[in-house]
């Protein structure tokens, strides 16, 4: 099969004095092992190829446990769409906190899943699934309505309501109405609808002249943009200068080692001193401890996120705990 491909695509074809390179991945299924029908060996076949897209093999042979996770996603699938019909999602809210005083300075949405016979299901099981069923992005403008109601019953209640951040995948940044879903969740609370987006670094820059073009539209409407996870991926300077986004935040990765690898806390020094070089603000995620925190303030950054400060919680919750002001000094250990 690899010889075969290397005689069909390697070999360049010359068209109108010019070289064209192709490339292609495979999926296969045998007759009779892997199906008698030819409905069968091409629904297999399209297994394989689905999983060789996914990977990075050039050719894959179908396999039985591949027809085994084809069912499994499609009773996840079955289960997310009942899940937004049947309003089991949630948003908890993690606060971000001045790194001096520990005021509340803003919180991140965060999406959960209330399975029944499940129970809490973990996001990183179900909102990968979210974008690979074309599904994130009604999900996506559920969380920003869900988030601008919390944000006005909060005001409502005469609390000192923190503005909140919302995730936004880059499935969603691509959607020609994503501004306009912007547009909607903002006219819920024409005053002050006290949303922001963060956009992933690394997912950003695969489209980055189109995510930059759709991000100052964002920001016309006067929504702030963090670049979440910063320094995982590899984005240049130039196009770094160019993005309109007011916050860094920098990787719990690196957070997590920067008191054990002198590299670690190199990266985080540099991000700080580079985002305020350019006027930005940074944010430390993943802060778990007091050193940690201490280091942060000596370095000069902003914010502080992470279990240290506080656990994600639901809106009632974090709303009980802004009734006595925005600090959260001392309630590290909380749920």
């Amino acid at each position: 099969m690899e010889q075969l491909r290397r005689d069909c695509l390697d070999p360049p074809i010359h068209l109108n004095g010019r070289d064209l390179c192709l490339s292609a991945k495979f999926g296969i299924a045998m007759h009779p092992e892997d199906g008698a029908t030819a409905a069968m060996l091409l629904e297999r076949a399209e297994s394989a190829l689905k999983r060789a897209k996914a990977g990075n093999e050039k050719f894959l042979f179908y396999r039985e446990e591949m027809t085994a996770r084809a069912a499994a996603v499609l009773e996840l699938g079955n289960r997310l769409r009942q899940a937004l019909e049947l309003g089991q999602f949630e948003l908890y809210y993690q606060p971000k906190c001045a790194v001096r005083g520990h005021a509340v300075v803003g919180v991140e949405a965060l999406l959960r899943w209330h399975c029944p016979g499940q129970g809490m299901v973990p996001p990183a099981q179900f909102v990968p699934m979210l974008e690979e069923l074309g599904l994130i992005a009604e999900v996506g403008d559920w969380v920003l309505r869900q988030a601008a109601r919390d944000y006005q019953r909060w005001r409502s209640a005469g609390l000192p309501a923190p503005r909140i951040a919302v995730n936004v995948s880059p499935l969603q940044l691509q959607r020609p109405d994503f501004v306009q879903s912007l547009v909607e969740a903002l006219a819920m609370n024409p005053q002050d609808a006290g949303i922001d987006i963060e956009i992933v670094e690394s997912r950003l820059m695969r489209d980055i002249d189109s995510g930059v073009v759709t991000l100052r539209e964002v920001r016309a409407l006067g929504i702030g943009i963090a670049l979440d996870d910063f320094g995982t991926g590899y984005s240049s300077l130039a196009y770094l200068a160019q993005l309109p986004v007011q916050t860094l935040k920098i990787d719990q990765s690196f957070v997590s080692r920067m008191l054990d690898e002198k590299e670690a806390m190199t990266l985080v020094e540099m991000i700080i001193s580079l985002a305020h070089s350019m006027g930005l603000e940074t944010v430390a995620e993943g802060v778990e401890t007091e050193q940690q925190a201490q280091i942060l303030e000596e370095l000069g950054c902003d914010a502080l996120q992470g279990y240290w400060l506080s656990r994600p919680m639901p809106a009632d919750a974090l709303a009980a705990r802004l009734v006595g002001g925005t600090a959260l000094a001392g309630l590290s250990a909380g749920p």
